[in-house]
């Protein structure tokens, strides 16, 4: 499923247009990015929570030449499903 099909298969449950739907999938996906900018953690009680964690800088290995090399520290977005979610794919 892509975004257009996610779009389409709320605007049928909800009752509600296209744009409707659009704009109130880009408004949560917002509001998920802006909260996860601040460093803080959401999370959805029985579909799960989404978090931001550091990932250290370390040395890797460039698997053409196997010559060593720097991977920079970043941020990463780490999401753990809740245990209704879990249960429904099981």
């Amino acid at each position: 499923m892509n975004k257009t099909d996610l779009i389409d298969r709320m605007a049928e449950d909800a009752g509600i247009t296209k744009a409707a739907a659009k704009k109130a999938l880009e408004s949560f996906l917002g509001n998920i990015e802006g909260t996860l900018k601040k460093g803080d953690r959401i999370s959805l009680v029985g579909f799960g929570s989404w978090s931001v964690s550091e990932r250290a800088a370390r040395e890797g290995r460039n698997p053409q030449t196997g010559k060593t090399i720097q991977i920079a520290a970043k941020n990463v977005v780490k999401f753990k499903a809740g245990a209704d979610l879990q249960n429904s794919v099981n």
